[in-house]
Protein backbone atom coordinates (compact mmCIF):
# COMPACT_ATOMS: atom_id res chain seq x y z
CA UNK A 1 0.00 0.00 0.00
CA UNK A 2 1.27 3.46 -0.92
CA UNK A 3 0.20 6.58 0.95
CA UNK A 4 1.12 10.10 -0.12
CA UNK A 5 1.56 12.86 2.48
CA UNK A 6 1.45 16.60 1.84
CA UNK A 7 1.51 19.27 4.55
CA UNK A 8 0.65 22.92 4.01
CA UNK A 9 2.88 24.32 6.77
CA UNK A 10 1.18 27.73 6.64
CA UNK A 11 -2.38 26.45 7.08
CA UNK A 12 -4.10 27.60 10.26
CA UNK A 13 -1.40 30.10 11.19
CA UNK A 14 -3.83 32.99 11.43
CA UNK A 15 -6.52 31.22 13.47
CA UNK A 16 -5.69 32.50 16.93
CA UNK A 17 -4.86 35.91 15.45
CA UNK A 18 -8.41 36.28 14.19
CA UNK A 19 -7.52 35.88 10.51
CA UNK A 20 -10.33 34.28 8.50
CA UNK A 21 -7.74 32.33 6.50
CA UNK A 22 -3.97 32.15 6.11
CA UNK A 23 -3.68 32.51 2.33
CA UNK A 24 -1.02 35.12 1.55
CA UNK A 25 -0.64 36.09 5.23
CA UNK A 26 1.79 33.48 6.51
CA UNK A 27 4.69 35.89 7.02
CA UNK A 28 2.40 38.37 8.77
CA UNK A 29 1.09 35.63 11.05
CA UNK A 30 4.55 34.33 11.95
CA UNK A 31 5.78 37.87 12.62
CA UNK A 32 2.87 38.27 15.04
CA UNK A 33 3.95 35.15 16.92
CA UNK A 34 1.79 32.48 15.25
CA UNK A 35 2.97 28.90 15.73
CA UNK A 36 2.61 25.98 13.32
CA UNK A 37 -0.77 24.29 13.54
CA UNK A 38 -1.09 22.03 10.51
CA UNK A 39 2.25 20.20 10.81
CA UNK A 40 1.93 19.31 14.52
CA UNK A 41 -1.58 17.98 13.93
CA UNK A 42 -0.29 15.78 11.10
CA UNK A 43 2.42 14.52 13.45
CA UNK A 44 -0.23 13.78 16.07
CA UNK A 45 -2.25 11.75 13.56
CA UNK A 46 0.75 9.74 12.38
CA UNK A 47 1.92 9.12 15.95
CA UNK A 48 -1.50 7.69 16.71
CA UNK A 49 -1.35 5.60 13.52
CA UNK A 50 2.08 4.32 14.58
CA UNK A 51 0.58 3.15 17.87
CA UNK A 52 -2.33 1.45 16.10
CA UNK A 53 0.02 -0.36 13.73
CA UNK A 54 2.32 -1.54 16.54
CA UNK A 55 -0.71 -2.87 18.43
CA UNK A 56 -1.81 -4.84 15.40
CA UNK A 57 0.68 -5.23 12.51
CA UNK A 58 -0.39 -4.49 8.96
CA UNK A 59 -1.12 -7.33 6.60
CA UNK A 60 0.87 -5.78 3.75
CA UNK A 61 3.88 -3.51 3.33
CA UNK A 62 3.21 0.20 3.69
CA UNK A 63 5.24 3.03 2.18
CA UNK A 64 4.76 6.74 2.82
CA UNK A 65 5.66 9.05 -0.08
CA UNK A 66 6.44 12.46 1.35
CA UNK A 67 7.90 15.85 0.45
CA UNK A 68 11.04 16.93 2.27
CA UNK A 69 11.11 19.46 5.09
CA UNK A 70 8.03 21.25 6.41
CA UNK A 71 5.80 19.93 3.62
CA UNK A 72 6.00 16.41 5.01
CA UNK A 73 9.14 14.66 6.22
CA UNK A 74 9.79 16.83 9.29
CA UNK A 75 6.39 15.95 10.75
CA UNK A 76 6.86 12.17 10.63
CA UNK A 77 7.12 10.77 14.17
CA UNK A 78 10.68 9.76 14.98
CA UNK A 79 9.74 6.17 15.74
CA UNK A 80 7.52 5.77 12.69
CA UNK A 81 9.80 4.22 10.08
CA UNK A 82 10.72 0.62 10.76
CA UNK A 83 9.23 0.20 14.23
CA UNK A 84 5.73 1.05 13.08
CA UNK A 85 5.95 -1.25 10.08
CA UNK A 86 6.25 1.24 7.25
CA UNK A 87 8.97 2.80 5.16
CA UNK A 88 9.35 6.36 3.88
CA UNK A 89 10.29 7.61 0.43
CA UNK A 90 11.10 11.31 -0.08
CA UNK A 91 9.96 12.58 -3.49
CA UNK A 92 11.30 16.13 -3.52
CA UNK A 93 12.51 19.16 -1.62
CA UNK A 94 11.08 22.58 -0.92
CA UNK A 95 12.44 25.94 0.20
CA UNK A 96 11.73 27.74 3.47
CA UNK A 97 8.72 29.49 1.94
CA UNK A 98 5.95 27.39 0.44
CA UNK A 99 2.87 28.18 -1.61
CA UNK A 100 0.10 26.73 -3.73
CA UNK A 101 2.55 25.94 -6.56
CA UNK A 102 4.48 23.63 -4.23
CA UNK A 103 1.26 21.79 -3.40
CA UNK A 104 0.51 21.40 -7.11
CA UNK A 105 3.98 19.96 -7.79
CA UNK A 106 3.70 17.58 -4.84
CA UNK A 107 0.28 16.30 -5.98
CA UNK A 108 1.62 15.68 -9.48
CA UNK A 109 4.51 13.65 -8.04
CA UNK A 110 2.17 11.67 -5.81
CA UNK A 111 0.01 10.71 -8.78
CA UNK A 112 3.07 9.69 -10.78
CA UNK A 113 4.16 7.54 -7.82
CA UNK A 114 0.76 5.79 -7.96
CA UNK A 115 -0.22 6.34 -4.33
CA UNK A 116 -3.39 4.58 -3.18
CA UNK A 117 -4.42 7.31 -0.73
CA UNK A 118 -3.35 10.96 -0.46
CA UNK A 119 -3.47 12.43 3.03
CA UNK A 120 -2.78 16.08 3.71
CA UNK A 121 -2.67 18.63 6.49
CA UNK A 122 -4.37 21.95 5.81
CA UNK A 123 -7.74 23.60 5.35
CA UNK A 124 -10.26 24.21 2.59
CA UNK A 125 -7.77 26.22 0.50
CA UNK A 126 -5.35 23.28 0.49
CA UNK A 127 -8.20 20.96 -0.43
CA UNK A 128 -9.11 23.10 -3.43
CA UNK A 129 -5.49 23.19 -4.62
CA UNK A 130 -5.27 19.40 -4.43
CA UNK A 131 -8.62 18.70 -6.08
CA UNK A 132 -8.01 21.25 -8.86
CA UNK A 133 -4.63 19.67 -9.60
CA UNK A 134 -6.13 16.18 -9.74
CA UNK A 135 -8.71 17.48 -12.22
CA UNK A 136 -6.09 19.20 -14.38
CA UNK A 137 -3.73 16.25 -14.69
CA UNK A 138 -6.52 14.02 -15.97
CA UNK A 139 -8.90 11.47 -14.62
CA UNK A 140 -10.48 13.83 -12.12
CA UNK A 141 -10.52 13.82 -8.36
CA UNK A 142 -12.82 10.79 -8.31
CA UNK A 143 -9.98 8.32 -8.92
CA UNK A 144 -7.61 9.05 -6.02
CA UNK A 145 -9.05 9.06 -2.50
CA UNK A 146 -7.91 11.98 -0.35
CA UNK A 147 -8.09 12.46 3.42
CA UNK A 148 -7.66 15.80 5.19
CA UNK A 149 -6.13 16.08 8.65
CA UNK A 150 -7.82 19.27 9.93
CA UNK A 151 -5.17 21.96 10.30
CA UNK A 152 -6.67 25.10 8.77
CA UNK A 153 -8.73 27.95 10.15
CA UNK A 154 -11.92 26.67 8.57
CA UNK A 155 -12.79 23.22 7.24
CA UNK A 156 -16.14 23.14 5.43
CA UNK A 157 -15.32 20.25 3.07
CA UNK A 158 -16.40 16.68 3.70
CA UNK A 159 -12.98 15.09 3.15
CA UNK A 160 -11.63 15.99 6.60
CA UNK A 161 -11.46 13.70 9.59
CA UNK A 162 -13.03 15.16 12.72
CA UNK A 163 -9.69 15.26 14.60
CA UNK A 164 -6.07 14.16 14.03
CA UNK A 165 -6.67 11.01 16.11
CA UNK A 166 -9.78 10.27 14.06
CA UNK A 167 -7.67 10.61 10.90
CA UNK A 168 -5.39 7.85 12.22
CA UNK A 169 -8.41 5.60 12.74
CA UNK A 170 -9.59 6.29 9.18
CA UNK A 171 -6.17 5.49 7.71
CA UNK A 172 -5.93 2.27 9.71
CA UNK A 173 -9.43 1.15 8.66
CA UNK A 174 -8.68 2.06 5.03
CA UNK A 175 -5.48 -0.01 5.12
CA UNK A 176 -7.44 -2.95 6.52
CA UNK A 177 -10.01 -2.65 3.74
CA UNK A 178 -12.79 -1.79 6.18
CA UNK A 179 -13.60 1.60 4.61
CA UNK A 180 -14.62 2.16 1.03
CA UNK A 181 -14.14 5.52 -0.73
CA UNK A 182 -17.15 7.66 -1.57
CA UNK A 183 -17.77 11.07 -3.13
CA UNK A 184 -18.02 14.13 -0.91
CA UNK A 185 -18.32 17.87 -1.51
CA UNK A 186 -15.42 20.30 -1.58
CA UNK A 187 -16.66 23.50 0.06
CA UNK A 188 -15.10 26.85 0.88
CA UNK A 189 -16.08 30.32 1.99
CA UNK A 190 -16.81 32.63 -0.93
CA UNK A 191 -14.31 35.30 0.04
CA UNK A 192 -15.47 37.83 -2.57
CA UNK A 193 -18.97 37.80 -1.11
CA UNK A 194 -17.57 37.81 2.41
CA UNK A 195 -15.70 41.05 1.68
CA UNK A 196 -19.12 42.57 0.97
CA UNK A 197 -20.27 41.58 4.45
CA UNK A 198 -22.13 38.36 3.58
CA UNK A 199 -21.23 34.84 4.70
CA UNK A 200 -21.76 32.14 2.10
CA UNK A 201 -20.19 28.74 1.58
CA UNK A 202 -19.86 27.53 -2.00
CA UNK A 203 -19.37 24.08 -3.44
CA UNK A 204 -16.24 23.98 -5.61
CA UNK A 205 -16.26 20.35 -6.67
CA UNK A 206 -16.25 16.78 -5.47
CA UNK A 207 -13.57 14.48 -4.13
CA UNK A 208 -13.25 10.80 -3.28
CA UNK A 209 -12.63 10.17 0.42
CA UNK A 210 -12.90 7.21 2.81
CA UNK A 211 -16.51 6.97 3.99
CA UNK A 212 -16.92 6.95 7.76
CA UNK A 213 -19.86 8.67 9.49
CA UNK A 214 -18.05 8.12 12.79
CA UNK A 215 -14.61 9.54 11.96
CA UNK A 216 -15.25 11.93 9.06
CA UNK A 217 -16.87 15.33 9.59
CA UNK A 218 -19.04 15.61 6.47
CA UNK A 219 -19.52 18.78 4.42
CA UNK A 220 -20.69 22.05 5.93
CA UNK A 221 -24.37 22.64 5.23
CA UNK A 222 -26.01 26.00 4.66
CA UNK A 223 -28.97 25.50 6.98
CA UNK A 224 -32.01 27.34 5.67
CA UNK A 225 -35.48 27.75 7.10
CA UNK A 226 -38.54 29.50 5.72
CA UNK A 227 -38.70 32.03 8.55
CA UNK A 228 -37.02 31.73 11.92
CA UNK A 229 -37.31 35.37 12.90
CA UNK A 230 -39.69 34.55 15.75
CA UNK A 231 -37.33 31.89 17.12
CA UNK A 232 -34.34 34.24 16.78
CA UNK A 233 -36.37 36.86 18.63
CA UNK A 234 -37.14 34.48 21.51
CA UNK A 235 -33.47 33.47 21.76
CA UNK A 236 -32.52 37.15 21.88
CA UNK A 237 -35.14 37.77 24.59
CA UNK A 238 -33.56 35.04 26.71
CA UNK A 239 -30.06 36.52 26.32
CA UNK A 240 -31.46 39.98 27.05
CA UNK A 241 -32.94 38.79 30.36
CA UNK A 242 -29.47 37.53 31.34
CA UNK A 243 -27.97 40.92 30.48
CA UNK A 244 -30.69 42.83 32.34
CA UNK A 245 -30.34 40.70 35.47
CA UNK A 246 -26.58 41.12 35.71
CA UNK A 247 -24.98 44.35 34.52
CA UNK A 248 -21.52 42.83 35.07
CA UNK A 249 -22.13 39.83 32.83
CA UNK A 250 -19.46 39.59 30.12
CA UNK A 251 -20.69 37.85 26.97
CA UNK A 252 -18.25 36.35 24.50
CA UNK A 253 -20.07 36.12 21.18
CA UNK A 254 -19.06 33.26 18.89
CA UNK A 255 -19.14 33.49 15.12
CA UNK A 256 -22.05 32.82 12.77
CA UNK A 257 -25.22 34.36 11.43
CA UNK A 258 -27.49 33.14 14.25
CA UNK A 259 -25.45 34.83 16.97
CA UNK A 260 -25.00 37.95 14.87
CA UNK A 261 -28.79 38.36 14.58
CA UNK A 262 -29.26 37.73 18.30
CA UNK A 263 -26.53 40.22 19.13
CA UNK A 264 -28.14 42.89 16.97
CA UNK A 265 -31.50 42.40 18.71
CA UNK A 266 -29.74 42.73 22.07
CA UNK A 267 -28.10 45.98 21.00
CA UNK A 268 -24.68 44.37 20.53
CA UNK A 269 -23.45 44.70 16.96
CA UNK A 270 -21.26 41.62 16.65
CA UNK A 271 -19.26 40.51 13.62
CA UNK A 272 -20.15 37.63 11.33
CA UNK A 273 -16.98 35.52 11.45
CA UNK A 274 -15.16 37.02 14.42
CA UNK A 275 -15.22 36.70 18.20
CA UNK A 276 -16.67 39.72 20.02
CA UNK A 277 -17.11 40.66 23.69
CA UNK A 278 -19.78 42.81 25.30
CA UNK A 279 -20.88 43.89 28.78
CA UNK A 280 -24.40 45.22 29.00
CA UNK A 281 -25.01 46.97 25.68
CA UNK A 282 -21.40 48.11 25.42
CA UNK A 283 -19.08 46.33 23.04
CA UNK A 284 -15.70 45.87 24.72
CA UNK A 285 -14.10 44.55 21.55
CA UNK A 286 -14.98 43.21 18.12
CA UNK A 287 -13.26 40.66 15.87
CA UNK A 288 -10.74 39.88 18.60
CA UNK A 289 -7.70 37.64 18.44
CA UNK A 290 -6.62 35.21 21.16
CA UNK A 291 -4.46 37.66 23.09
CA UNK A 292 -7.07 40.44 22.97
CA UNK A 293 -9.69 38.05 24.33
CA UNK A 294 -7.39 36.90 27.14
CA UNK A 295 -6.60 40.50 28.11
CA UNK A 296 -10.30 41.34 28.48
CA UNK A 297 -11.04 38.10 30.35
CA UNK A 298 -8.21 38.66 32.84
CA UNK A 299 -9.42 42.18 33.52
CA UNK A 300 -12.95 41.04 34.38
CA UNK A 301 -13.89 39.64 37.81
CA UNK A 302 -17.60 39.13 37.12
CA UNK A 303 -19.53 36.35 35.43
CA UNK A 304 -18.69 35.26 31.89
CA UNK A 305 -20.80 33.54 29.25
CA UNK A 306 -19.54 32.12 25.96
CA UNK A 307 -22.25 31.77 23.31
CA UNK A 308 -21.61 29.33 20.48
CA UNK A 309 -23.71 28.12 17.58
CA UNK A 310 -22.94 24.65 16.17
CA UNK A 311 -21.83 24.42 12.56
CA UNK A 312 -24.65 23.16 10.35
CA UNK A 313 -24.17 19.61 9.07
CA UNK A 314 -21.02 19.03 11.12
CA UNK A 315 -22.03 19.95 14.65
CA UNK A 316 -18.75 21.56 15.67
CA UNK A 317 -19.05 24.00 18.56
CA UNK A 318 -15.29 24.53 18.87
CA UNK A 319 -12.46 23.97 16.42
CA UNK A 320 -13.89 25.16 13.11
CA UNK A 321 -13.66 28.84 12.27
CA UNK A 322 -13.18 29.96 15.88
CA UNK A 323 -9.55 29.13 16.64
CA UNK A 324 -9.32 32.40 18.61
CA UNK A 325 -11.04 30.35 21.32
CA UNK A 326 -7.77 28.63 22.17
CA UNK A 327 -7.37 26.19 25.08
CA UNK A 328 -6.10 29.08 27.23
CA UNK A 329 -9.15 31.19 26.35
CA UNK A 330 -11.56 28.35 27.08
CA UNK A 331 -9.93 27.70 30.46
CA UNK A 332 -10.12 31.41 31.31
CA UNK A 333 -13.84 31.44 30.46
CA UNK A 334 -14.57 28.17 32.23
CA UNK A 335 -16.24 25.12 30.75
CA UNK A 336 -19.33 25.70 32.92
CA UNK A 337 -19.83 29.08 31.26
CA UNK A 338 -20.42 27.80 27.73
CA UNK A 339 -23.91 27.85 26.22
CA UNK A 340 -24.80 26.57 22.78
CA UNK A 341 -27.46 28.44 20.83
CA UNK A 342 -29.41 26.58 18.16
CA UNK A 343 -32.44 27.06 15.91
CA UNK A 344 -34.92 24.29 14.98
CA UNK A 345 -33.47 24.02 11.46
CA UNK A 346 -30.05 23.15 12.85
CA UNK A 347 -31.50 20.76 15.43
CA UNK A 348 -33.06 18.66 12.67
CA UNK A 349 -29.65 17.42 11.51
CA UNK A 350 -27.94 17.37 14.90
CA UNK A 351 -27.73 14.43 17.29
CA UNK A 352 -24.40 15.32 18.91
CA UNK A 353 -21.92 18.19 19.01
CA UNK A 354 -18.19 18.01 18.35
CA UNK A 355 -15.30 19.63 20.16
CA UNK A 356 -11.78 19.96 18.74
CA UNK A 357 -9.86 22.40 20.96
CA UNK A 358 -6.41 21.33 19.76
CA UNK A 359 -5.58 20.15 23.28
CA UNK A 360 -6.20 16.44 23.94
CA UNK A 361 -6.56 16.87 27.71
CA UNK A 362 -9.08 19.67 27.33
CA UNK A 363 -11.02 17.63 24.75
CA UNK A 364 -11.14 14.81 27.29
CA UNK A 365 -12.49 17.23 29.91
CA UNK A 366 -15.34 18.14 27.59
CA UNK A 367 -16.02 14.49 26.78
CA UNK A 368 -16.11 13.51 30.46
CA UNK A 369 -18.98 15.95 30.87
CA UNK A 370 -20.79 13.98 28.14
CA UNK A 371 -23.34 16.72 27.45
CA UNK A 372 -23.53 20.43 26.67
CA UNK A 373 -26.48 22.80 27.15
CA UNK A 374 -28.14 24.23 24.05
CA UNK A 375 -30.54 27.17 24.19
CA UNK A 376 -33.37 26.59 21.73
CA UNK A 377 -35.92 29.17 22.81
CA UNK A 378 -36.90 31.62 25.55
CA UNK A 379 -35.93 29.94 28.84
CA UNK A 380 -35.87 26.64 26.98
CA UNK A 381 -32.71 24.56 26.90
CA UNK A 382 -31.91 21.00 26.03
CA UNK A 383 -28.84 18.88 26.55
CA UNK A 384 -26.91 17.45 23.60
CA UNK A 385 -24.37 14.65 23.69
CA UNK A 386 -20.72 15.57 23.06
CA UNK A 387 -19.11 13.27 20.48
CA UNK A 388 -16.45 11.01 21.95
CA UNK A 389 -14.18 11.13 18.88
Amino acid sequence: MRIGLIVNPDAGLGGRLGFKGSDGRAEEARAAGAEDRSGPRVKQALSRLSTLVMQRPLLEELTFFVWAGRMGEVWLPKSASGEAGWTTHVLGTVGERTGANDTVTAVQKMVTSQVDLLIYGGGDGTTRDIVNTLEEIGGGAEKLPILGIPGGVKMHSGCFATTPNAAAEVIRAFLDGDLMPGLTEVMDLDEEIYLQGEWKVRMYGEAMTPSSPRWMQGAKEQVMAADESEIIGSLADHIQTLIDSNSELMIIWGSGGTLRQIGTLCGCESTLLGIDISKGKSMLGIDLNEQEILKLLRGHDGEKLLLLSPMGGQGFLIGRGNLQLSPNVLKAIGLDNILGVVTPAKLLGLNQVRIDTGDDKLDEEFQKRRYVKLLQGFRTTRIMKIASE
